[in-house]
């Protein structure tokens, strides 16, 4: 035996590396989230316009929400179900050509019921994207999931704040007809997502080789059971969103005397500091856990809301700045979460709670519509200032362990 080789060291296996998150494909699908919801966004900030050129009442508006808002929800379950099946990486820039479509009706519509169909056809887009687009996500986040949505997350709301002051700035002085420039940035975002959907094609080709089961050590009647308590806290989060963003800007003209443009400002200002706060969610949640984080987001704002229907003009753009901050760090925890309760299911599971999320901000809409028809936007926001006590119910979701 060589004296040479029984003296040398044995050698160790090499190490695996733990991945690391693609922040060029979580770059690109964040900016295409932003350009997708800022033109789902143009609708509502349209509504000042397309109620002076249809006399439209605030049920009529309501029901241009509902219908967006149930084409997205109803379909994005089926979609993700469907992609959790078979992959379809191409689906994404066939989503944005939907919304551009919707976009280009919507900029032409001679009518009431051309809105509506124009409405549809976003919403059709938004329900093929957000599924598809969630599991790219978590695919490029290395392991960082929490932080991956929100950041995915924080484009779509970015997206949403830009919608109004872009509407402020070309759409108001420029008529309806204008939001048809807005198509340009769709065609940007076609072009990025047939990007992503090659990358995602190869990742899907190297995860058929490496399958992996994971487990969260949870019982059928527990998973059922948070999953129901995470859809009641959707509903709280979404309706009241729905009431506080789809009136905010008749809610300010009226109480406070507030010009069209300078509304829509104020809503940019809501719903860019919503954008702000979906960055914390994510991270928080990775490091303290998703709970936490959930229960705090959504119960956190109700002595905001609370006070909101009763401030004055300044202390109601301080409160809708808290309230937008706070809130919006819900949903990349909620979302996460789900995903873990029900492993193996990304694409179902993001396209169930996108689209419970989006139904029932359009329910909400609507209702909301016919109240405020029937009473006052006051009273409206007197109303759902109640709705982020439903935040207590996070108590009840058990601690989700991975095995």
């Amino acid at each position: 035996m060589n004296p040479s080789l029984a003296s040398s060291p044995p050698v160790s296996p090499p190490q695996a590396t733990a991945p690391r998150a693609a922040f060029g494909i979580l770059g690109a699908i964040s900016f295409s989230h932003m350009i997708n919801d800022m033109m789902q966004s143009l609708i509502l900030a349209m509504y000042p316009v397309l109620q002076g050129n249809f006399q439209l009442s605030f049920g009529q508006i309501g029901l241009i929400t509902l219908v967006y808002q149930l084409t997205a929800s109803l379909l994005q379950p089926l979609v993700g179900l469907y992609t959790d099946r078979r992959s379809t990486p191409y689906s994404l820039p066939a989503g944005m050509c939907f919304t551009l479509c919707g976009l280009l009706l919507l900029a032409f519509a001679p009518n009431f019921t051309t809105v509506l169909a124009a409405a549809a056809l976003i919403g059709t887009g938004s329900s093929i994207f957000h599924p598809e687009s969630s599991r790219v996500a978590r695919m490029a986040s290395g392991g960082q999931h929490g932080m991956a949505q929100s950041l995915f997350q924080v484009g779509g709301n970015t997206g949403s704040a830009l919608g109004p002051l872009l509407a402020a700035a070309v759409i108001v002085p420029f008529g309806q007809h204008s939001a048809a420039w807005f198509g340009l940035a769709a065609v940007v975002g076609i072009v990025l997502l047939s990007h992503v959907s090659r990358w995602y094609m190869q990742q899907h080709r190297t995860a058929k080789t490496t399958p992996a089961r994971v487990s969260n050590g949870l019982s059928r009647q527990q998973v059922l059971g948070a999953v129901a308590v995470l859809l009641v806290l959707i509903f709280s989060k979404y309706f009241y969103v729905a009431g506080l963003s789809s009136y905010y800007t008749f809610y300010l003209m009226q109480r406070f005397d507030v010009g069209v443009q300078n509304a829509q400002l104020l809503l940019f200002v809501f719903l860019f500091s919503s954008a702000v706060g979906t960055l914390a969610g994510g991270p928080v949640g990775d490091r303290i856990g998703r709970k936490p984080v959930i229960w705090a987001s959504i119960l956190g704002v109700a002595p905001f809301a609370l006070i909101l229907p009763h401030a004055n003009l300044f202390w109601t753009v301080m409160l809708t700045i808290i309230i937008g901050l706070v809130l919006s760090s819900a949903f990349s925890a909620i979302l996460v979460y789900a995903q873990e309760l029900i492993p193996g299911k990304i694409g179902m599971v993001s396209g169930l709670f996108f689209g419970f999320a989006f139904g029932m901000g359009g329910l909400g809409a609507a209702v909301l519509g016919v109240l405020a028809d029937r009473t006052s936007i006051a009273y409206v926001y007197q109303v759902i200032a109640y709705l982020p006590l439903l935040g207590m119910v996070a108590v009840l979701l058990p601690k989700v362990g991975r095995k």
